[in-house]
């Protein structure tokens, strides 16, 4: 394979094979930090691996970013696979490692938690594993605890996180500043885009300096808006969680003459925990999302809708994403454009101003008595321990992560894409957001599910480019979501 570019700064490291493979490599300690030593893996003398055959992740495995290819095509973008290797860059006695959480709450925090202290020890036999409290600022602010395998025990059957977190605090001198003075040589990041980007600038400040520490985050984010990787830990446990709201408004629609049970999920810009939760409910009348425009007027509003489902049932249970309908609200209320701690913009709360708006078309316009309930399960969700599922994919992340620190691999967050964990650079997970496709066979089904009208005009599919990737592959063939296609 032939190196076509050095890591400078964050510029991509690629690497071309044959027949268009492309690696995008992530940076290493021996990239500005010349004859490094290296150390057998102490894993291979562990008796609960000892009995693995090919344990070890092979130099040159990579995992494909897209498994859908077509003849003759190139073969496309690859990361380099996660896993320990035979060779490690820190000796157990050496290591100083810290983890901080950023951001707000998301179920599997403390797993993941638990589970890269737990690989240090188990794995590695690293004593020295510390707590960042409170988020970024925790760095210069010196709030710290000591995390050993019995401290986290039980942690992961709690939700939130045991080392606090915050929004913003970013310094990012000041926090390299506080990693040097203190000697620790491996920091976890657990985090969503924002933190992620922090994370880049900790890495770059670190090579600039040429210290030998290890950079690795794993990307949080409920909403499941990550891209590049198939899912986002807690996404499982947030679409199993909803599903109690959502229950709870068919049982108050279902039981109060024309009733409409109202909830609001999370998804701030993207819509993949309503549509999700709204596909595993099956009593869902209508789900709203960011990416899909809709409209209250008309004859193909939702106005309309709603009475058409109250005639034909006496019910109706909508799913409304938190990021949904931004516009119709904003012209509305006139909002301005506030920003949190993190830099996201401050939603206004399209739950209680659509409920007001049905209420009032129904009771001005059609002069109709209508029940309304509306359910915002919001903080109980986030708030919540990690199910089954994603407690799984919280160790393997975890672990991961720690067998790349330990490889010398740094620079790089985690996660799962197509099914393998890989390396994946900080700035394709930070340069865009993962969307729900509006013109892919996912949203055709929900649209099929509920029998709601897609709300779109002909100006937003005209929007929307014919040849955006899904998870069914290419959608150049795909039926448009408008049809509602099973």
């Amino acid at each position: 394979m032939e190196e076509a570019a050095s890591v400078s700064g964050l510029e991509p490291k690629i690497i071309h094979g044959d027949d268009g493979y492309l690696l995008e490599d992530v940076p290493h300690l021996t990239d500005y930090i010349p004859h490094l030593p290296s150390y057998p893996n102490p894993l291979k003398d562990n008796p609960a691996y000892s009995v693995v055959e090919q344990y070890f992740v092979d130099y040159d495995d990579t995992v494909a970013q897209k498994v859908v290819v077509h003849k003759g095509g190139p073969r496309g973008m690859h990361f380099r696979r996660a896993g320990p290797r035979q060779r490690v860059y820190y000796e157990s006695d050496e290591v100083y490692a810290c983890i901080v959480t950023c951001g707000g709450l998301c179920p599997g925090l403390n797993t993941v938690i638990r589970e890269i202290v737990c690989g240090l020890q188990y794995m590695y036999d690293v004593k020295k594993v510390e707590g960042i409290q409170g988020g970024y600022r925790g760095f210069y602010s010196k709030n710290t605890i000591p995390l050993t395998a019995k401290v986290v025990n039980d942690i992961h059957k709690r939700g939130g996180t045991i080392l606090g977190t915050s929004r913003g605090g970013h310094e990012t001198k000041r926090i390299v500043d506080c990693i040097q003075d203190r000697g620790i040589n491996q920091v976890y990041i657990i985090g969503g885009d924002g933190s992620q980007k922090g994370a880049a600038a900790i890495f770059q400040e670190i090579k600039c300096r040429g210290l030998r520490v290890a950079v690795a985050g794993i990307p949080k984010t409920i909403d499941n808006d990550i891209p590049v990787i198939d899912k986002s830990f807690g996404f499982d446990t947030a679409v199993e969680e909803s599903q109690r709201a959502i229950n709870a408004a068919h049982v108050e629609a279902t039981s109060f003459e024309n009733c409409i049970g109202l909830v609001k999920l999370m998804g701030r810009y993207s819509g993949f925990i309503a549509m999700y939760a709204t596909l595993a409910s099956r009593d869902v009348d209508c789900c709203l999302i960011p990416e899909s425009p809709f409209y209250l007027e008309g004859e193909s509003g939702l106005f309309k809708y709603i009475e058409h489902r109250l005639k034909e049932n006496g019910h109706m249970v909508i799913v409304v994403a938190e990021g949904a309908g931004q516009e119709l609200v904003s012209e509305s209320l006139h909002s301005s454009d506030h920003k949190d701690a993190s830099g996201n913009k401050l939603l206004l709360d399209v739950g209680l101003w659509i409920s007001q708006r049905i209420k009032d078309h129904f009771l001005k316009e059609r002069k109709m008595a209508i029940n309304l309930k509306y359910i915002d399960p919001t903080y109980m969700i986030r708030a919540i321990p990690s199910n089954a599922s994603d407690n799984v994919y919280c160790t393997l992340l975890a672990q991961s992560a720690v067998h790349g620190a330990m490889a010398g691999y740094t620079g790089f967050t985690v996660a799962q894409v197509n099914g393998r964990h890989a390396y994946i650079p900080f700035h394709k997970i930070t340069e865009t957001q993962n969307k729900v496709v509006i013109t892919d066979r996912m949203w055709a089904r929900v649209l099929s599910s509920t029998n709601q009208p897609s709300f779109l005009k002909a100006k937003d599919t005209d929007e929307i480019h014919p040849t955006q990737f899904s998870e069914d592959g290419y959608t150049g063939d795909n039926v448009m979501a408008t049809e509602r296609i099973c």
